[in-house]
C-alpha cells in the first residue's frame, strides 16, 4: 500500500469519529503538533503497551505543544472501553472505513498463524503545527518508541 502523504508535503484534511463523543479534524488542530499513531487492535498487548506508554508522556506532549491521537479500525464502543480501562487522556479515532489507513499507507498483509490477513502495520506520523507531515516512523518496535517521537516533538 502507497502512502499518500510524504514528509515536506502538507497532509490533506480529514475527519473521523472520535471517542468521547466527537469528530476531529486535522483542520481544526491547527497550531498545534499532531502525533497520529496507527495501532492494530484495541486491548491487545502491543496496542496497550504502546498506548500506555504514550498516556505516561501525555504530559510531557502536552508541555511540547502536541496533541496525541491513536487510530485503529475498532469500533467507537471498542476505543471507549479501550481508552476507559487505560486512562488514555487522549482521544481515539476510529478508522472502520480504513479511509486514513489508505491516506497514511498503514495497511499490510500480515502473516497471523499461518494464514495473511490485512492489517494496520504499527506506525506513527509527526504533523507540525502548520498541518506538515515532518517525520514517520513505519513497523515501529513499541520499546522505545515514544522517547523517540517525543524527541522529535521536541526538535521541531
Amino acid at each position: 500500500m502507497t502512502s499518500k502523504v510524504s514528509i515536506g508535503n502538507a497532509v490533506p484534511n480529514f475527519e473521523l469519529p472520535a471517542t468521547s463523543e466527537q469528530a476531529i479534524a486535522l483542520a481544526a488542530l491547527k497550531g498545534k503538533k499532531v502525533v497520529l499513531y496507527f495501532y492494530p487492535k484495541d486491548a491487545t498487548p502491543g496496542c496497550t503497551i504502546e498506548s500506555q506508554n504514550f498516556r505516561d508522556a501525555q504530559d510531557q506532549f502536552k508541555r511540547a505543544g502536541a496533541v496525541i491521537l491513536g487510530v485503529s479500525r475498532d469500533s467507537l464502543k471498542s476505543h471507549e472501553k479501550f481508552k476507559e480501562n487505560e486512562c488514555l487522556p487522549f482521544e481515539l479515532l476510529s478508522d472502520e472505513d480504513e479511509t486514513l489507513c489508505e491516506l497514511f499507507g498503514v495497511m499490510k498483509l500480515k502473516n497471523m498463524y499461518g494464514k495473511q490477513v490485512r492489517g494496520i502495520e504499527r506506525s506513527t506520523f509527526l504533523i507540525d503545527a502548520s498541518g506538515v507531515l515532518r517525520q514517520e516512523w513505519r513497523g515501529v518496535k513499541v520499546d522505545g518508541h515514544v522517547n523517540e517521537v517525543l524527541k522529535a516533538v521536541n526538535n521541531l
